[in-house]
């Protein structure tokens, strides 16, 4: 992850749609790029046990520390490698997290390491079959990066559904299922109604697994 500031609404973010899908009870979760403690907030609501996290911006780390059990201030390689991280967790989080890392694969399997038994993976990631994308790289010759959003300037590496599968599998989870977020703009509604779900793979601004430890 990137130590570049952004907005303070970008580490704020709650997710509750995300935490909505988890399976009960939540038990004890690791949040890996916690923000200021938003979805933390949630995955407390929802009944998890205890949340910890990690995240690389110390200003948003200092403000999940007041709603968190504990909050590691750097990144997730390093609180990997430092063998700090309180597990085992029955819930790990990565929301919006892997694309901005340099070996996501071998941060899963660390992260597996660190799962209790049957513990759950639970993932969020841009969709990189956007039709967006293939629109500005045609008709307008640019990928389009912008501060932050789908087209984050500061993601490394980019996931269709497929290559996400891979990725998990290969680092040893089992995958549950995969699946798009509720599309929440009327046309989005109305096309995948419309094609029966096969447009999701290009409508489909992100990605959502669960996974569980192998």
């Amino acid at each position: 992850m990137t130590q570049r500031e952004k907005p303070a609404s970008y580490y704020a973010l709650e997710r509750p749609d995300l935490v909505a899908e988890l399976p009960q009870p939540i038990g004890r979760a690791l949040d890996v790029g916690c923000g200021a403690g938003g979805v933390g907030r949630a995955l407390r609501a929802a009944g998890a046990a205890e949340v910890h996290g990690v995240e690389i911006l110390e200003s948003a780390a200092a403000q999940a520390r007041e709603s968190l059990d504990s909050v590691m201030a750097c990144s997730v390689e390093d609180a990997l490698a430092s063998g700090d991280l309180p597990g085992p967790f029955d819930t790990i989080c990565c929301y919006d997290v892997l694309e901005h890392l340099a070996d996501p694969q071998a941060v899963l399997v660390a992260l597996r390491d660190l799962a209790a038994p049957g513990g759950r993976l639970h993932i969020s990631i841009p969709n990189a079959r956007h039709f967006s994308l293939v629109v500005d790289l045609v008709l307008r010759g640019t990928f389009g990066y912008r501060e932050w959003g789908h087209r984050d300037s500061t993601h490394l590496r980019w996931y269709t559904r497929r290559d996400l599968v891979a990725l998990v599998d290969g680092a040893g989870w089992k995958v549950a299922w995969v699946r798009a977020p509720e599309f929440t703009g009327r046309y989005d509604r109305y096309l995948d109604r419309l094609t029966l779900g096969t447009t999701r793979e290009f409508n489909s601004l992100q990605w959502h697994l669960l996974a569980h430890r192998a």
